[in-house]
């Protein structure tokens, strides 16, 4: 399973991203996106969002903290 967050450190629903994945014991790899523009940049080409977060849950590119999608993504 590979799961990667993009997110800044301001952002309230990257945090809740962030609690829910560690709270599940889903392994993740996040990305700071407001201070490394190389993954800024493969973030908005996967997404085709500037908002955060963004994660990708096996190739699938969730926009925003939706529960319910990272759910079905990691087919729980």
């Amino acid at each position: 399973m590979a799961v990667t967050l993009y997110s800044t450190p301001t952002c309230g629903f990257c945090r809740m991203a962030k609690s829910y994945l560690q709270n599940n014991n889903i392994p993740y790899t996040e990305y700071n996106v407001a201070s490394n523009s190389e993954k800024a940049h493969e973030m908005v080409r996967k997404s085709g969002q500037m908002g955060v977060p963004v994660l990708d849950v096996n190739g699938k590119i969730i926009v925003g903290f939706d529960r319910g999608a990272i759910d079905q993504a990691l087919k729980r």
